[in-house]
């Protein structure tokens, strides 16, 4: 009977885990999609280019969608058993909750494992398809796009006006191109009456077929002082300006570049960076000694006319010879260049130190943004045990299937554990909390919660039953009479 229920447990939840995970996934592409809208619009990406970036990012997604679809899909299964009776009998049967969640815990289990080796092996690939594509999109120039009575500066070099378009597209009217290939301002300028846009096949040229119009340049000849700018200008019925479109092409950078991210980098790759970044660290603060020590030592000329010499000869300091100034122990044909050095000496240890602050800084940044995605692939996989372990539970008490209530409650704590995962990404981040204790962060909050659920679950706790809090509510106001009684007393 056992094996029964067990198969009816899983085959109970794995419809509504696969439905609510591609819904999850849906929406999360979709927000990227819409968050990334404005920079892919108009930049001429082909239909598969898109998929391809959909696709890739829908990868790196998945860590977000499969916890919130494990704690939905928990949620629904068990609210709609307890809306159906069902636990009720197995209850009465004599088998407990735990025994109950027994099968689906070894299967969010094996769900957890995969999550992990997903994470570690398939979100590195993705990312680093994802991230540079995304950054190749992001700086791909757009469309080439002369809108009438604008300057466009799109072409490299060039700036052109249209005074109009006529309705094919192609024919244009009262056009003004400024040449600034030369890089010295607007030295040569070109007026027409009209033309066409003529794109080449490839897309590689765009072809000007200008007609009566005038070009004019300007020339330096000369020195600095006497300096000529003759102007030449030159009238033509029909000329043809070619304009190089190979700039707006979209062009792939090298993935080899963006390998050493640590979004790019499995378990062992970052546990490797973080040995080598501690084992640089110490080398660091051995070398600051090195460079410091030399700044710390007196000029041995100047022991010799110091009070090292008194010393050496046996003569006795005064009591009060640093009373006044240490400079008046210093020769006075010495002072100057004594001075001089000292000050240039704490010029250069003041700037060498502060380098090596600023380069300890950013160190512990990098440090930090490796550890904190060390314990990230950890913290996401283990986050589909721990919002099972809330789901069930409030599944079996709230007795409500479907997608209205169990919604709204996995949505609730989803957003819960999402923020406090974010807040204690940030908090390690910037060194307040260690990577660890802020990536775990809303596990070690929200596990409190889920033993409670579970233990409120087993003993049949009514607690978000609304007849409960009605016959409260009742109890309260049976207490204080209304205005009606009152009266009729």
């Amino acid at each position: 009977m056992f094996k029964k229920l067990d198969i009816l447990i899983i085959r109970s939840f794995i419809g509504p885990f696969v439905i609510t995970f591609f819904i999850a996934l849906f929406v999360l592409v979709m927000q990227f999609f819409w968050l990334y809208m404005d920079e892919l619009i108009g930049k001429g990406l082909s239909i598969w280019m898109i998929v391809q970036l959909l696709m890739y990012m829908s990868a790196t997604l998945v860590p977000l969608a499969l916890p919130l679809s494990v704690l939905l899909a928990s949620i629904m299964t068990f609210g709609d058993m307890g809306e159906n009776f069902e636990l009720v009998a197995i209850k009465s049967s004599g088998i407990s909750l735990l025994r109950f969640l027994a099968p689906l815990g070894v299967f969010i289990l094996l769900v957890t494992g995969g999550a992990f080796v997903f994470n570690n092996n398939i979100i590195p690939v993705a990312n680093l398809k994802a991230l540079s594509l995304l950054y190749d999109v992001r700086n791909s120039k757009p469309t080439l796009n002369i809108k009438p009575d604008q300057f466009n500066n799109d072409i490299q070099g060039y700036s052109i006006r249209v005074g109009s378009k006529d309705e094919d597209g192609f024919t244009i009217h009262d056009i003004i191109i400024y040449d600034h290939t030369d890089m010295v301002g607007n030295n040569k300028v070109i007026i027409a009456k009209e033309g066409q846009m003529m794109p080449t096949a490839d897309k590689q040229t765009l072809i000007f077929r200008l007609k009566d119009g005038w070009r004019y340049e300007e020339n330096y000849k000369g020195g600095m002082h006497d300096a000529e700018y003759p102007q030449t200008r030159m009238h033509f019925a029909k000329w043809d300006k070619v304009f190089d479109l190979s700039s707006f092409n979209f062009t792939r950078s090298n993935q080899d570049l963006f390998k050493n991210a640590y979004q790019m980098m499995d378990v062992k790759q970052l546990y490797e960076v973080l040995d080598s970044f501690d084992r640089n660290s110490d080398m660091s603060y051995k070398a600051i000694t090195s460079y410091v020590a030399p700044y710390m030592t007196f000029n041995n000329k100047l022991k010799e006319d110091s009070l090292l010499k008194i010393k050496l000869a046996g003569v006795k300091t005064p009591a009060r010879a640093y009373d006044s100034s240490f400079l008046k122990l210093i020769p006075e044909d010495k002072r100057l260049v004594m001075m001089q050095t000292v000050s240039n000496n704490m010029r250069n240890l003041k700037a060498l130190m502060d380098n090596n602050c600023l380069n300890e800084k950013l160190q512990k940044e990098k440090t930090m943004q490796f550890s904190v995605e060390f314990h990230r692939k950890f913290a996401l996989s283990f986050a589909c045990m721990l919002l099972f372990l809330i789901g069930a539970p409030i599944g079996a008490i709230i007795r409500k299937g479907g997608l209205g209530l169990p919604l709204v409650f996995a949505v609730v704590f989803f957003i819960t554990f999402h923020i406090l995962n974010i807040t204690g990404e940030k908090l390690a981040k910037s060194s307040s909390l260690p990577p660890w204790a802020g990536m775990w962060m809303s596990t070690f909050i929200m596990a409190p919660i889920a033993i409670w659920l579970v233990i409120t679950a087993t003993n049949d706790s009514q607690i978000f039953n609304k007849e409960l809090y009605l016959r409260a509510w009742r109890k309260v106001r049976g207490y204080f009479p209304s205005k009606k009684s009152a009266l009729a007393k």
